[in-house]
Protein backbone atom coordinates (compact mmCIF):
# COMPACT_ATOMS: atom_id res chain seq x y z
CA UNK A 1 0.00 0.00 0.00
CA UNK A 2 1.19 3.46 -1.04
CA UNK A 3 -0.31 5.59 1.35
CA UNK A 4 -1.17 8.67 -0.74
CA UNK A 5 -4.45 8.56 -0.34
CA UNK A 6 -4.78 7.74 3.25
CA UNK A 7 -7.39 9.30 5.29
CA UNK A 8 -9.09 9.96 1.87
CA UNK A 9 -12.96 8.64 1.09
CA UNK A 10 -14.20 7.67 -1.93
CA UNK A 11 -17.62 6.83 -3.59
CA UNK A 12 -17.39 5.01 -6.82
CA UNK A 13 -20.23 3.80 -8.93
CA UNK A 14 -20.62 0.36 -10.76
CA UNK A 15 -17.16 -0.85 -8.64
CA UNK A 16 -17.98 -4.67 -8.82
CA UNK A 17 -16.58 -5.19 -12.36
CA UNK A 18 -14.27 -3.04 -15.50
CA UNK A 19 -13.21 0.36 -14.76
CA UNK A 20 -14.91 1.01 -11.66
CA UNK A 21 -13.83 -2.41 -10.20
CA UNK A 22 -10.06 -1.38 -11.43
CA UNK A 23 -10.47 2.09 -10.01
CA UNK A 24 -11.78 0.59 -6.17
CA UNK A 25 -9.17 -1.62 -6.07
CA UNK A 26 -6.24 1.10 -6.83
CA UNK A 27 -7.71 3.55 -4.54
CA UNK A 28 -8.21 1.24 -1.63
CA UNK A 29 -4.50 0.08 -2.46
CA UNK A 30 -3.41 3.89 -1.66
CA UNK A 31 -5.15 3.85 1.54
CA UNK A 32 -8.36 5.36 0.50
CA UNK A 33 -11.70 4.43 2.12
CA UNK A 34 -13.75 3.20 -0.57
CA UNK A 35 -17.35 2.82 -0.76
CA UNK A 36 -17.29 0.67 -3.92
CA UNK A 37 -20.81 0.75 -4.86
CA UNK A 38 -23.07 -1.85 -7.45
CA UNK A 39 -26.27 -2.53 -8.84
CA UNK A 40 -25.51 -6.35 -8.79
CA UNK A 41 -24.77 -7.14 -4.47
CA UNK A 42 -22.96 -10.73 -6.02
CA UNK A 43 -20.27 -8.44 -7.91
CA UNK A 44 -19.67 -6.83 -4.70
CA UNK A 45 -18.78 -10.38 -3.15
CA UNK A 46 -15.51 -9.90 -4.10
CA UNK A 47 -14.64 -7.19 -1.61
CA UNK A 48 -15.25 -9.34 1.44
CA UNK A 49 -12.09 -8.84 3.50
CA UNK A 50 -10.16 -6.11 1.02
CA UNK A 51 -9.05 -3.47 2.93
CA UNK A 52 -10.38 -0.64 2.81
CA UNK A 53 -13.00 -1.44 0.81
CA UNK A 54 -16.56 -0.87 1.73
CA UNK A 55 -18.95 -2.39 -0.42
CA UNK A 56 -22.83 -1.09 -0.47
CA UNK A 57 -24.89 -2.07 -2.84
CA UNK A 58 -26.57 0.87 -4.81
CA UNK A 59 -29.19 1.57 -7.70
CA UNK A 60 -28.06 4.92 -9.10
CA UNK A 61 -31.34 5.52 -10.63
CA UNK A 62 -32.84 5.87 -7.10
CA UNK A 63 -32.46 9.00 -6.21
CA UNK A 64 -33.45 8.30 -2.10
CA UNK A 65 -30.61 5.66 -1.71
CA UNK A 66 -28.12 8.05 -3.87
CA UNK A 67 -29.68 11.00 -0.67
CA UNK A 68 -29.33 8.44 1.90
CA UNK A 69 -25.77 6.84 1.28
CA UNK A 70 -24.29 10.84 0.63
CA UNK A 71 -25.57 11.31 3.96
CA UNK A 72 -24.23 8.53 6.07
CA UNK A 73 -21.23 8.71 4.06
CA UNK A 74 -17.98 11.18 5.43
CA UNK A 75 -17.44 14.15 3.12
CA UNK A 76 -15.95 12.54 0.04
CA UNK A 77 -12.69 13.66 -1.39
CA UNK A 78 -13.28 11.49 -4.78
CA UNK A 79 -16.61 11.09 -6.02
CA UNK A 80 -16.06 9.01 -9.31
CA UNK A 81 -19.42 8.46 -11.55
CA UNK A 82 -18.63 5.54 -13.37
CA UNK A 83 -22.09 3.52 -13.85
CA UNK A 84 -22.95 3.47 -17.26
CA UNK A 85 -25.14 1.66 -20.14
CA UNK A 86 -23.53 1.62 -23.87
CA UNK A 87 -26.79 0.66 -26.24
CA UNK A 88 -26.21 -0.54 -29.09
CA UNK A 89 -27.82 0.95 -32.81
CA UNK A 90 -28.81 4.16 -34.61
CA UNK A 91 -31.67 6.57 -33.73
CA UNK A 92 -33.45 4.18 -35.87
CA UNK A 93 -33.20 1.72 -33.23
CA UNK A 94 -33.34 3.89 -30.31
CA UNK A 95 -36.82 3.81 -28.90
CA UNK A 96 -37.85 6.13 -26.28
CA UNK A 97 -37.66 3.89 -23.16
CA UNK A 98 -33.53 2.76 -24.70
CA UNK A 99 -33.49 7.06 -24.87
CA UNK A 100 -34.95 7.40 -21.18
CA UNK A 101 -33.26 4.46 -19.82
CA UNK A 102 -29.75 5.16 -20.89
CA UNK A 103 -30.08 9.60 -20.35
CA UNK A 104 -31.24 8.26 -16.62
CA UNK A 105 -28.20 5.98 -16.17
CA UNK A 106 -25.46 7.59 -17.96
CA UNK A 107 -26.16 11.29 -17.21
CA UNK A 108 -29.12 11.94 -14.59
CA UNK A 109 -27.51 9.78 -12.22
CA UNK A 110 -24.42 11.75 -12.10
CA UNK A 111 -26.11 15.01 -11.64
CA UNK A 112 -28.46 13.19 -8.58
CA UNK A 113 -24.95 11.91 -7.44
CA UNK A 114 -23.43 15.40 -7.25
CA UNK A 115 -25.88 16.84 -6.23
CA UNK A 116 -25.84 14.68 -3.21
CA UNK A 117 -22.60 14.60 -2.57
CA UNK A 118 -21.30 18.14 -3.24
CA UNK A 119 -22.39 20.16 -0.23
CA UNK A 120 -20.09 18.15 2.22
CA UNK A 121 -17.47 18.58 -0.40
CA UNK A 122 -17.93 22.44 -0.34
CA UNK A 123 -18.27 22.43 3.83
CA UNK A 124 -15.12 20.36 3.95
CA UNK A 125 -13.06 22.83 1.28
CA UNK A 126 -14.66 25.87 3.45
CA UNK A 127 -13.24 24.40 6.47
CA UNK A 128 -10.18 22.71 5.97
CA UNK A 129 -9.04 24.05 2.68
CA UNK A 130 -9.00 20.05 1.20
CA UNK A 131 -10.08 19.98 -2.24
CA UNK A 132 -12.45 17.52 -3.47
CA UNK A 133 -12.37 15.75 -7.16
CA UNK A 134 -15.22 14.58 -8.77
CA UNK A 135 -15.13 12.24 -12.19
CA UNK A 136 -17.62 11.43 -14.49
CA UNK A 137 -16.85 8.42 -17.07
CA UNK A 138 -17.46 10.24 -20.56
CA UNK A 139 -16.50 8.24 -23.90
CA UNK A 140 -14.54 9.21 -26.96
CA UNK A 141 -18.59 8.68 -28.50
CA UNK A 142 -19.77 12.29 -27.39
CA UNK A 143 -19.19 15.66 -28.40
CA UNK A 144 -15.88 14.40 -29.63
CA UNK A 145 -16.70 11.93 -31.87
CA UNK A 146 -19.47 10.52 -33.36
CA UNK A 147 -19.27 6.49 -33.75
CA UNK A 148 -21.43 4.02 -35.59
CA UNK A 149 -23.90 2.44 -33.58
CA UNK A 150 -23.73 4.43 -30.84
CA UNK A 151 -26.80 7.21 -30.96
CA UNK A 152 -27.52 7.51 -27.62
CA UNK A 153 -24.78 6.29 -26.51
CA UNK A 154 -22.97 9.47 -27.94
CA UNK A 155 -25.51 11.63 -26.98
CA UNK A 156 -25.31 10.47 -23.35
CA UNK A 157 -21.47 10.99 -22.95
CA UNK A 158 -21.68 14.39 -24.79
CA UNK A 159 -23.98 15.44 -21.83
CA UNK A 160 -21.76 14.08 -19.81
CA UNK A 161 -18.74 16.11 -21.32
CA UNK A 162 -21.02 19.21 -20.64
CA UNK A 163 -21.93 18.81 -17.00
CA UNK A 164 -18.69 18.27 -16.57
CA UNK A 165 -17.27 21.52 -17.55
CA UNK A 166 -20.54 22.84 -16.37
CA UNK A 167 -19.63 21.44 -12.26
CA UNK A 168 -15.97 22.29 -12.99
CA UNK A 169 -16.74 25.96 -14.26
CA UNK A 170 -18.96 26.81 -11.26
CA UNK A 171 -16.98 24.48 -8.33
CA UNK A 172 -13.25 25.12 -9.15
CA UNK A 173 -13.04 28.13 -6.98
CA UNK A 174 -14.75 26.55 -4.24
CA UNK A 175 -12.71 23.80 -3.94
CA UNK A 176 -14.41 20.98 -5.97
CA UNK A 177 -12.61 19.60 -9.16
CA UNK A 178 -14.49 18.21 -11.88
CA UNK A 179 -12.83 16.34 -15.08
CA UNK A 180 -14.61 13.59 -17.12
Amino acid sequence: MGGRLAGKHALITAAGQGIGRAAALALASEGATVYATDVNPKLLEQYAGVANLVPRTLDVLDDDAIATLADEAPPLDILFNCAGYVHHGTILDCAPKDWDFSMNLNVRAMYVAIQAAAPKMLDKHQKTGQWASIINMASVASSVTGLPDRYVYGATKAAVIGLTKAVAADFVKQGIRCNA
